[in-house]
């Protein structure tokens, strides 16, 4: 008969391969190319960039106490994170079809800031 940590932990292994189950469906195609839709007669396609990951931890053993008893431990977590970027869009008039990029700002911003500290330093 298993004992009631060795049960609890199967369950905790479960959550975890769930999550990181979860982060594989999240990571789809579909999140880098969205829905097209027509404005104008002109079919756009969004595009972004997408990354990500899960993890899992574990656990399981016996620390003494702080009265030299035994109790027993336990363990086990999961994280999941996610980013996403506009790239641009895909633009497509008749037969053409053409890259339009996204201009990200804060990209900007913050390599104006470099190059100014640059500057400065020299």
């Amino acid at each position: 008969m298993a004992s009631a940590a060795a049960t609890d932990s199967g369950v905790e292994q479960d959550k975890v391969l769930e999550t990181i189950r979860g982060t594989k469906d999240a990571l789809t195609v579909r999140r880098v190319f969205g829905d097209a839709y027509q404005l104008d007669g002109v079919t756009l396609i969004p595009v972004a960039r997408v990354a990500g990951g899960a993890g899992g931890g574990g656990g399981q053993g016996e620390e003494p106490d702080d009265e030299g008893g035994r109790s027993v431990g336990s363990g086990y977590g999961t994280g999941f994170g996610m980013g996403v970027s506009p790239l641009g869009v895909y633009e497509v008039r008749g037969s053409t079809v053409t890259w339009k990029p996204a201009m990200d700002i804060n990209r900007t911003v913050k390599g104006g800031q470099v190059l100014s500290g640059i500057i400065a330093v020299c």
